[in-house]
């Protein structure tokens, strides 16, 4: 975390992680719109999109099933807000047997309150194999 990271967003964040993580789905109501879209990668390459019902549906199911949590462990790589609105990229895992993912949150200020309106979930990058996503410059 830098020091330019809103504090306010950074502790909704950990809020997040914690609820979802254990599955406390009248707390994660609240943090969430009715009308979140959550984007994930297909291994086809293309993007599955999940209504809040459909996610909540899942956890719910986890948690029912008697699923142990899942971990907190992630990394706030960069918050950009713009006035009621604000994204945060984050490393994230669920747990040792999940894959790293590279999630964009995006957030809206309702009320005094900061809500998810979208996320996205994509596979971590191997860091080695990151380039520019520009060619080079030929001149």
């Amino acid at each position: 975390m830098t020091k330019s990271q809103n504090a306010e967003i950074v502790a909704f964040i950990e809020k997040l992680a914690d609820t979802g993580s254990n599955y406390r789905m009248d707390e994660m109501e609240a943090l969430y719109t009715d009308d979140l879209a959550f984007l994930v990668l297909t291994p086809e390459g293309g993007i599955a999109r999940f209504s809040k019902e459909e996610m909540f549906s899942e956890f719910r199911s986890r948690r029912d099933a008697g699923e142990q949590p899942l971990s907190t462990e992630k990394r706030i790589l960069h918050i950009e807000e713009q006035g009621d609105h604000a994204t945060a990229i984050l490393y994230r895992r669920m747990s040792e047997r999940a894959a790293p993912a590279f999630y964009e949150l995006r957030l809206k200020r309702m009320a005094d309150d900061w809500k998810v309106v979208g996320e996205t979930v994509l596979p971590w990058p191997e860091l080695d194999t990151v380039r520019s996503f520009l060619p080079p410059r030929e001149h």
